[in-house]
């Protein structure tokens, strides 16, 4: 694997409508970004993911982009955008935005001019179906809920495709045209100071055609549309031509939002000329998904977890990096996830930090995360403004569910218990903002706030930039960037530990992920204690007695 400049990068994903907000309209802003940067360098960030901030209806939160070359007033403007720029530039930080090219907004120009004339240039640019038997249309379910297929907007005969949302219409990637629009917008960003992005469901720009219906998955006669994805071939074509066309010819950074992908594709998508230069791991965020709903998702063990990043890490690293997350902005808090009910406290959550955080491939901190921010609490389903949770919900309910049972469901995968304020102190509004915030604020930030956490050498926040120092040490750097990956005591149970190997070191990542202390064996003698997240570390002729929820990282000795 070649060396790049990204390769010993800490990443921070900021969802901006939530992170902080500077002008009082209850919306985060870039201003309000810039006013944290400095925040961000100290916690040891380098790259800065931020969600779209593109001019946008918001019917998904700004995955629905009106206008690719503009930025939403509610955010800003493009000078704030270049301001942003030039001040990460000033502490070598990168900035990444959102691409999300797999569908446009209808509030978009090209989608307007579609619905003037659907057989003209623009009607092209979408896939369009003349029709006046629209019963006869496949038969795929989009990811929100309901038939992929909407009536174009002043026609009677014609039906539009969207996977996501029916405001959110699917580009036509078979068309060229459509294409060189698309290639040229991200090298419009890219030359005016971008470093990078992340691609928003990006493997969904190639469909199986020409279209077909198949079996259904549900009683509403229709099946998912990632059905499809399984007999989608070619779309390496696509993503290759927008690699040497924006990205190589700029060395940006790019991260995909992949799934699906087979073991024999990971060296296309990552490998040392891969479409992308990292994506993300979700081996353990799709774990337990039932397509009957939320409500009959499996829970994830700390076994199982261990088992699905292992076998993440072992597939992964003979070809490249992986992007390694506990939680997104379309994901419930890591920590509500991957701790045991009942068992969420400071010391489980430092635990989880140092097992995810020193992975092999590149480190992912959500904001809010590195103060352990947590699910909501709902009283009401009238509390959820998260258009995927309200169709789950719907869903449930009309497979019987109870409206307490769909709602504990909601209240535990909702999109929204990631999507609320950034907790950074215990006054009003937790500081995000002096009005009334767009989606109300966890009301635990009382207690769980960044300021109280900045005060607190126990913290979890003191253990994230703990965690940054580490990796980022001159002693410990290149084992824990570039070492390779091997498990150890794989078969305890409640344990997760492995090996982070290089030419000249050997570093251990032990963990016992439970409440009761746990006596384990050592693989060798110890050198130094790198890290500890209790107040110390017993060890007795290769053996080491950890307390509950308890992680060390140990330098072993050759």
């Amino acid at each position: 694997m070649k060396k790049q400049w990204w390769n010993d990068k800490i990443c921070y994903q900021i969802y901006p409508k939530s992170f902080c907000d500077t002008n009082g309209d209850g919306i985060g802003d870039l201003p309000g970004i810039i006013s944290k940067l400095d925040y961000l360098k100290d916690l040891g960030v380098d790259m800065i993911w931020i969600s779209p901030m593109y001019a946008s209806p918001l019917a998904d939160q700004g995955y629905d982009i009106s206008d690719y070359y503009d930025i939403d007033p509610r955010f800003g403007t493009l000078a704030d955008m270049d301001r942003l720029l030039a001040e990460a530039h000033k502490r070598d930080m990168k900035i990444l935005m959102d691409l999300v090219v797999n569908h446009c907004s209808d509030e978009h120009e090209w989608f307007r001019k579609a619905c003037e004339d659907p057989e003209g240039r623009y009607g092209k640019f979408f896939y369009l179906e003349h029709t006046e038997h629209p019963e006869e249309l496949c038969n795929w379910r989009s990811y929100f809920g309901g038939s992929v297929w909407e009536k174009l907007p002043g026609h009677e005969d014609y039906y539009y495709l969207h996977v996501f949302h029916r405001k959110q219409p699917d580009l036509n990637w078979e068309n060229p045209e459509l294409r060189e629009e698309i290639y040229r917008m991200i090298n419009w960003w890219l030359d005016r100071g971008l470093d990078g992005y992340r691609l928003d469901a990006i493997i969904n720009i190639k469909k199986a055609l020409p279209f077909r219906s198949y079996e259904a998955d549900r009683d509403d006669n229709m099946v998912t549309c990632t059905r499809m994805l399984h007999d989608a071939e070619g779309i390496g074509g696509f993503l290759g031509e927008m690699r040497d066309r924006c990205f190589k010819p700029h060395n940006a950074f790019t991260v995909g939002e992949v799934f699906n992908e087979k073991d024999s594709e990971l060296p296309d998508f990552i490998g040392d000329n891969g479409f992308f230069s990292s994506m993300f791991d979700f081996s353990a965020t799709v774990f337990g998904e039932s397509q009957l709903g939320l409500h009959d998702r499996r829970d994830i063990t700390p076994d199982d977890y261990r088992n699905c990043i292992f076998a993440a890490q072992k597939r992964i690293e003979p070809v490249g990096f992986i992007s390694n997350i506990i939680e997104n902005h379309d994901e419930p808090r890591g920590v509500c996830r991957y701790i045991p009910e009942g068992e969420i406290s400071a010391d489980s959550k430092k635990v989880l930090a140092t097992v995810y955080f020193l992975l092999r491939g590149l480190p992912w901190i959500y904001q809010g995360q590195e103060i352990g921010m947590e699910n909501w609490k709902l009283d009401s389903i009238e509390q959820v403004d998260d258009i995927s949770a309200l169709d789950s919900y719907k869903v449930m309910l009309e497979a019987g569910v109870s409206e307490e049972e769909a709602l504990r469901a909601v209240e535990k995968y909702s999109r929204d218990n990631a999507r609320t304020p950034f907790q950074w102190d215990g006054t009003a509004q937790a500081g995000f903002t002096t009005g009334t915030p767009w989606l109300p604020v966890n009301p635990n930030y009382t207690e769980l706030n960044l300021e109280a956490q900045k005060n607190d050498p126990a913290s979890v926040f003191h253990h994230y930039r703990k965690l940054t120092r580490l990796r980022k040490s001159a002693e410990y750097r290149d084992t824990l960037v570039y070492g390779s990956f091997e498990p150890y005591l794989q078969d305890r149970h409640n344990v997760i530990a492995y090996f982070r190997k290089s030419d000249k070191q050997t570093m251990l990542v032990m963990a016992n992920y439970q409440t009761e202390p746990q006596t384990l064996p050592l693989p060798g003698n110890v050198k130094k204690v790198a890290l500890n997240t209790a107040s110390e570390v017993k060890t007795v002729d290769k053996e080491i007695t950890m307390q509950g929820y308890q992680a060390v990282v140990l330098e072993l000795e050759d």
